[in-house]
């Protein structure tokens, strides 16, 4: 209205509109190239007005430096701007001893471009809840967390920090705490839980209006899952699993015990039929299923007999309890052989090669790095431009990789009314490249600067954040050498 005014009397009094008042915000990006991931294309020379946490204009740079003024201004320099980061499956976690290393972690995000994570639940899971409140309000700094809160699980189950269920009364009670603690999505795995009550809770939880995810147990289809009402498929695997062809007969002899758990999987990755999988991937994009394929934790577990990662310059950046955690995978992998070697390397090029698959049936694909506490030398930050890195190895073009990660999880959480593209009336969270993300993938990590509820951080504001981190890191290394 203010400026509808504004024009109004620069005709009345045949002024130039530069001499009415202009239109204040708190920031102005100019001559910046927006990056349309939703359309794949690219609009020059353009400016973006952001006042609080939000944008309220975006245009040609005449056009908007003509219309508003702001107290920072930022010369964009023709770089790409695209809107903020996504990584949709983070753990925190490894006990109450590592909170203030779990919390060390929220500005690598930040100095990577990740604006927003979805916490998918360690042990931890209140004191999570606890960050995410302080993040909205100020008190902390980090991405914007949306958490599952503690995960449903059965009775005695292997991970910590879960709502153990063995009934249906159980399930119904766990359903109404999470509700009460107003998380943002349910989680589900599967260690010790009943089939049928994973099927019960992924109904209960979405009948609650709440989406759901999960580990799939392995006495049950993907299928049966997606029919519950399952909102999206974590790890590829499962995806995989879904694509063969006699799986309801392997779930079903598994469920009975006629087969372990290592025939079941000697079955599953013998018995992928391409046919098959397209069917079930065409009726995940038709249930409006999402996947998210972590494939970065997965590829360096595979291939840890040629890259150890001991000599990785980030993890100076873990603090040391954490990096404690990865032990497990690696005396894991270590244990194998020759021919254990071969078959991790195959499973993991198996259970990669349907990424294009999943593409091209429709089904909405999400960046999520797995990173945190356990999954060994999967780093947050970083791990999320690797796991971009794969999926255009892997077959997916980069405007298709960067879609998962800026549109993929506002679209899971119906969310991109707000988020996911440099438009007026979107939240200010973006990132500035030096490079073209369509042309090159790894232009995402070329970040010039990152705006956060905008709040702008320049190239050595976020190279602050990283040193500040590896000072905490070596101060605790110091104290535990002691």
């Amino acid at each position: 209205m203010k400026m509808l005014i504004s024009i109004l009397l620069a005709w009345l009094f045949q002024l130039p509109l530069s001499a009415v008042a202009k239109e204040r915000a708190d920031l102005l990006i100019r001559h910046a190239t927006i990056v349309d991931v939703a359309g794949a294309r690219l609009v020059a020379d353009q400016t973006v007005a952001t006042r609080g946490d939000v944008i309220v204009a975006v245009g040609g740079d005449a056009e908007v430096a003509k219309a508003w003024t702001a107290r920072r201004a930022i010369d964009g320099g023709n770089r790409f701007l695209i809107p903020g980061l996504w990584d949709m499956h983070v753990h925190f976690g490894g006990g109450p001893a590592l909170v203030e290393e779990n919390q060390a972690l929220l500005p690598l995000y930040i100095a990577h471009g990740i604006t927003t994570v979805r916490d998918a639940s360690g042990d931890l899971p209140n004191e999570v809840l606890a960050w995410r409140g302080d993040i909205a309000s100020g008190r902390l700094f980090g991405p914007t967390l949306l958490s599952s809160g503690p995960k449903i699980e059965g009775i005695k189950p292997v991970w910590k920090g879960t709502i153990e269920t063995g009934s249906k009364a159980d399930v119904d009670a766990a359903v109404a705490r999470l509700k009460g603690l107003g998380v943002d999505f349910v989680k589900i795995t599967d260690s010790t839980m009943k089939p049928d009550l994973f099927l019960y809770a992924i109904r209960k939880a979405r009948a609650a209006g709440l989406c759901v995810s999960g580990h799939i147990p392995l006495a049950l289809t993907v299928d049966q899952a997606v029919d519950a009402g399952i909102s999206s498929i974590e790890h590829i695997g499962y995806a995989y699993k879904a694509g063969v062809k006699d799986e309801a007969t392997i779930a079903a002899d598994f469920a009975a015990g006629r087969i372990d758990r290592a025939e079941a999987y000697r079955r599953i990755d013998a018995g992928f039929d391409p046919g098959t999988a397209m069917a079930a991937y065409r009726k995940l994009a038709a249930k409006g299923v999402f996947v998210t394929p972590t494939l970065n934790g997965s590829r360096v577990i595979a291939y840890l007999d040629q890259d150890d990662h001991k000599t990785d310059d980030y993890l100076g950046l873990i603090g040391p309890g954490l990096r404690a955690t990865y032990q497990w995978r690696v005396d894991r992998a270590a244990n194998a052989d020759a021919a254990g070697i071969a078959a991790r390397h195959a499973e993991y090029e198996h259970e990669a090669s349907v990424l294009p698959m999943l593409q091209k049936a429709g089904v909405t694909i999400m960046a999520g790095t797995d990173a945190g506490f356990l999954n060994s030398f999967n780093y947050p930050g970083i791990a999320l431009h690797q796991e971009l890195a794969i999926f255009v190895d892997k077959g997916l073009t980069p405007a298709e990789a960067l879609a998962s990660a800026t549109r993929a999880g506002p679209a899971w959480f119906g969310k991109l009314d707000r988020y996911g593209a440099v438009e007026a009336g979107k939240a200010a969270d973006l990132v500035l490249l030096d490079r073209n993300p369509l042309e090159d993938i790894g232009a995402t990590r070329a970040i010039r600067a990152v705006v956060l509820r905008g709040a702008v951080y320049d190239r050595a504001a976020l190279d602050k954040m990283l040193a500040d981190t590896r000072s905490k890191v070596a101060a605790w290394d110091a104290a535990a050498a002691k």
